[in-house]
């Protein structure tokens, strides 16, 4: 089964709702997208490294992701140029144009197509996922993750529209127009999603698309609000809360130009003590009572932008100021005295001083850490998970005092105090010990224990009943068998 869209739709959601439907049914189904570009990755139990949509999309499924599922990722590194990840290990960085005008894009479709028949020859059924619109007619030839891919794995296709952003019969009809023959034929019928109202208002337009468009319309999605699933893109974040408010501990994520990994914060935003923020701006910064530094994926970049722009020494004056500031990985980074690119990994600059927060350097290196990783945090007892993904070894000078002990010989992270602290793991603050000690000093408030992963697993739960309501499973199930 293969999800195409007319545009960006919220195709990951869908594709991770039929993932939880045929899991339900008694399926051993698995989420693949061969190529996939985004800042939000993960690491597989291997210790390689995916696209986070695609573990939450295994997540869904019930089983364990694996590279597999997404053979290629591109990490932009600027508005040039993106690392490439080929079967989760990096095989370098490179230029849009020497990436999509190369010719070893025949060597990639090739490796993706192992890494689908390798996952079809595990699990049944695949729920394959596209990128972007199917019909751009330059990029074709060298598509290696739509139309090209669903063909090769003989896959039932259904074009999924947003129609909240409008023009969706003139989208639907000029993409079904630009398909050649082969591809319309794997189109077996048109999802529209975030459907505003009563869909029954809107049977005369399913009539005109499905008249249109020669396929039928399989189901309206209604926009939601009400269940939780991690997003893909990161455009999102200038949409949510960006003002403290008065009541709650306010937390605020600097909103950086390259920020990676940002569902660090998804947990934390659920928390009914807190309100969580993104903010550009100093104002933000001096509001609030926390101060996050997220992940990068361009550190130096990212951090001398905030020294241009006030916000590094609005985050200074915060933390002397006895605010609570920490740092996650390149927040982290940015957070010691010293960043070095002997390498130019990230950018011409060979050196860059960072914030002076915390006494650590930090030396950038070809090899990138990517691991799962189950760990404690500082002398509570609670068994916690996250996972590493970075490019950075940083030094502590001085005594080592750690945010977290991975095992009997390995240490994570600086913790000056309980107001300033920085660490590697991504998903630190999925786990609730962490942010009762993190919100400790501003709020007494107890809420109960939370179960972040049955949380997470309810939500698909709902999202599979959405999903049933709405859309015409039946005839999915019938174009699988086909």
């Amino acid at each position: 089964m293969f999800v195409g869209t007319s545009s960006d739709v919220g195709k990951s959601v869908i594709t991770a709702g039929f993932c939880r439907i045929f899991k339900q049914d008694g399926y051993s189904p698995a989420p693949f997208k061969a190529q996939n570009m985004s800042l939000n990755s993960y690491a597989t139990p291997e210790g390689l490294e995916i696209g986070r949509a695609q573990a939450v999309q295994a997540e869904a499924a019930g089983i364990p992701c694996h590279t597999d599922m997404n053979p290629v990722l591109l990490k932009p590194t600027n508005d040039q140029t993106s690392q490439v990840i080929l079967n989760g290990k990096s095989i370098g960085n490179q230029s849009a144009k020497e990436y999509f005008l190369s010719n070893d894009r025949t060597e990639l479709f090739e490796e993706v197509k192992r890494a689908w028949k390798r996952l079809a020859s595990r699990y049944s059924p695949i729920v394959m996922e596209g990128a972007g619109s199917i019909s751009e007619l330059n990029l074709k030839k060298r598509d290696i993750t739509n139309m090209r891919m669903a063909i090769a794995a003989g896959a039932a296709t259904y074009l999924i529209t947003d129609i909240d952003k409008g023009g969706i019969f003139a989208s639907l009809y000029g993409t079904m127009a630009l398909l050649e023959p082969e591809e319309k034929a794997c189109i077996k019928g048109i999802i529209i999603n975030k459907f505003r109202g009563d869909s029954a208002l809107f049977h005369e337009g399913k009539k005109i698309i499905e008249e249109l468009c020669g396929v039928p319309v399989i189901g309206i999605i209604p926009y939601f609000k009400d269940i939780f699933i991690e997003e893909e893109d990161a455009v999102s974040l200038r949409l949510k809360r960006n003002q403290p408010v008065n009541g709650k501990v306010n937390i605020a994520v600097v909103l950086l130009s390259r920020m990676s990994n940002f569902t660090d914060f998804d947990c934390l935003d659920k928390d009914s003590r807190v309100n969580l923020y993104y903010t550009h701006i100093k104002q933000g910064i001096a509001q609030a009572d926390i101060v996050i530094l997220p992940g990068s994926k361009n550190t130096i970049e990212d951090l001398i932008e905030i020294r241009n722009n006030g916000l590094a020494d609005a985050i200074t004056k915060a933390h002397q100021s006895g605010k609570t500031v920490i740092g996650i990985c390149g927040g982290y980074q940015m957070m010691g005295e010293t960043i070095k690119d002997p390498l130019q990994i990230e950018s011409a600059e060979g050196e860059v001083a960072g914030l002076g927060i915390l006494p650590v350097e930090t030396t950038l290196l070809s090899e990138k850490t990517t691991r799962q990783c189950h760990f404690t945090y500082r002398n509570f007892p609670e068994n916690c998970i996250g996972y590493e993904i970075h490019m950075g070894e940083t030094r502590i000078r001085g005594a080592v005092q750690p945010v977290a002990f991975l095992d009997e010989k390995n240490t994570d992270g600086y913790f000056l105090s309980e107001k300033c602290w920085g660490s590697y793991l991504h998903g630190i603050l999925d786990n609730q010990v962490v942010i009762n000690d993190l919100i400790a000093p501003y709020t007494d408030l107890k809420i109960e224990y939370v179960d972040y992963l049955q949380f997470r697993s309810a939500q698909y739960d709902k999202l599979a009943v959405l999903l049933r309501e709405n859309l015409d499973i039946d005839q999915v199930y019938q174009n699988i068998k086909d």
